[in-house]
């Protein structure tokens, strides 16, 4: 009895005993991976990325379209006589003020006829002094001259008045039709490429005008907004014009700022939109009639947005997310939300903070927990160092 005892306790304990190791080696088994975890993880180079960090700020909402110059007035210059051009008063392509001489037809024969109707008019004040000396005449004759007499002579006073009178009309269209021969700008611009030369023979009804004047100061571009944005952009317009930008059409160059002017009376029922003109000073000729640009429309700004590198934002199958930069330089991955975006900066609804480091860069090779530097390789394959940014 006593002996199947000793056997019993013995076996327990060498159960116990075998049990114990067996803890103990497994023990030590994950103590090991662990250490060799942690020395994989320490072998393990930084990743370089860049990094930028994620901004509080007023951000402008702009509404982009594509739009159209066009000038304030366009004028083809016509001759407004018959004749033929004696000289040519303007280089193509020149700016030229209103009232400025660009082409003169030859004169002489509207001077002639100044100068007939001037020569008529002399001829009629002559008879009419006549005709005045014989009215006296016959007023101071009394009863020796006849009542038809006195009258007719009167007649003949008032006719050569009323003669004179059409004389000065006649010296006045004269004068005009004179004039006409310097044909000059009627408005301020830049005139276009001429269309007839010295020595040709223009006329009134011709439909082939001289040159083309434009105006480019003031110029207006004439753009489409969706009809949807119609309500949020007159009530900003009621405020203030709202500010509108021509920018070239790749969208690199701004090319002038401006302001909202008008806004069309209807909505185009074939494509949804609104059509929109902008008024640009446009003092250093950027814009050109015919052009196509650009528009931004800045419809409100959002004041405090959370504003990051449109590059920290990345698309995957999930939708959208950024990689954050964590105290110890990991990388955290981030769902995000963003509601705007323009010129390279979105603006971020959720996912990030202000304050925060975002990473813009290399993003590729980053994954959830990732040691990441700010720092890249050199160019300098003889150093063969690492250079900070």
């Amino acid at each position: 009895m006593k002996k199947s005892r000793i056997i019993g306790w013995v076996v327990l304990i060498a159960v116990l005993a075998g049990a114990g190791y067996y803890g103990w080696h497994r023990h030590q088994e994950n103590v090991q991976k662990a250490e060799a975890a942690q020395k994989a993880t320490a072998r393990r180079p930084a990743i370089p990325v860049s990094i930028s960090p994620v901004e509080k700020t007023d951000f402008p909402v702009y509404l982009t379209g594509l739009g159209t110059v066009q000038a304030f007035n366009t004028v083809v210059v016509r001759t407004r006589v018959d004749g033929q051009i004696d000289k040519i008063a303007f280089q193509e392509g020149q700016t030229v003020n209103q009232g400025d001489l660009l082409a003169e037809i030859d004169p002489r024969p509207f001077q002639a006829a100044l100068d007939q109707a001037k020569a008529k008019k002399t001829q009629d004040e002559a008879n009419l002094a006549n005709a005045n000396l014989d009215l006296q005449r016959y007023t101071k004759l009394g009863e020796f001259a006849t009542r038809q007499q006195t009258d007719t002579q009167r007649s003949t006073v008032a006719q050569l008045t009323a003669q004179i009178a059409a004389d000065d009309a006649a010296i006045a269209n004269a004068q005009t039709q004179l004039d006409y021969t310097q044909v000059k700008s009627p408005i301020s611009g830049v005139v276009g490429l001429r269309q007839v030369d010295i020595g040709n023979i223009v006329n009134a009804s011709s439909a082939t005008g001289i040159v083309t004047v434009t105006q480019i100061e003031p110029i207006t571009v004439i753009f489409t907004a969706p009809e949807e944005q119609l309500p949020y952009i007159s009530e900003a317009q009621k405020v203030a014009p709202l500010r509108t930008i021509a920018i070239t059409t790749d969208g690199k160059k701004p090319l002038a700022e401006g302001k909202l002017s008008v806004i069309n009376n209807q909505v185009d029922t074939t494509s949804g939109t609104i059509r929109l003109k902008a008024v640009f000073d446009n003092k250093d000729h950027v814009l050109w009639p015919g052009q196509s640009v650009s528009t931004r429309l800045l419809v409100k700004t959002l004041r405090d947005a959370t504003v990051v590198p449109d590059d920290a934002i990345q698309h995957g199958t999930n939708g959208l997310y950024a990689y954050a930069v964590t105290a110890d330089n990991k990388a955290e991955l981030r769902k995000v939300k963003v509601s705007q975006s323009i010129d390279g900066r979105s603006v971020v609804d959720e996912g990030l903070k202000p304050g925060e480091r975002a990473i813009t860069g290399g993003q590729f090779k980053v994954q959830p927990g990732s040691l990441i530097t700010t720092a890249v390789a050199s160019t300098d394959e003889a150093q063969g160092k690492v250079k900070p940014e």
